[in-house]
């Protein structure tokens, strides 16, 4: 459960612990935004968003080789997530969620946003090493 303007990412595991995720939002409203992280790939750096909401019902796939980020859009929301791989924390990459060069519409003021300190760490997508590749 977390509240408006949380956001988080931009999030993914490392090989050999890559993760594959399925989500759905049960209550409230969420942005939810992959990235393609994979080298060679035609759509490399290139995002995609899509809302979930209790009331569209819809889930989000992300496959291995995309970073996930999210942000809650309605005063509080619950979202599910079901994984192929259990969490390493050893593992753990990501890409700044505030990367300008992403063209990414948060559909909330960046000022507003609640971030963590570890996702105000990560590189820029231009300073960034990717493990995957196509």
């Amino acid at each position: 459960m977390s509240s408006y303007g949380v956001m988080r990412g931009l999030h993914f595991q490392r090989p050999p612990y890559t993760q594959s995720k399925l989500l759905r939002c049960v209550r409230g409203a969420v942005l939810n935004v992959v990235v393609d992280i994979r080298k060679g790939s035609p759509t490399y750096g290139q995002h995609f968003a899509v809302e979930l909401t209790e009331e569209n019902k819809r889930q989000f796939f992300i496959d291995k080789g995309f970073a996930h980020g999210f942000v809650v859009l309605s005063e509080t929301a619950v979202f599910q997530y079901k994984c192929d791989e259990f969490y390493h924390p050893e593992a753990d990459g990501g890409i700044s969620i505030l990367d300008s060069s992403l063209g990414i519409d948060w559909r909330i003021p960046v000022e507003r946003a609640s971030l963590s300190d570890k996702d105000t760490k990560h590189p820029l997508l231009k300073d960034f090493d990717s493990p995957f590749t196509i």
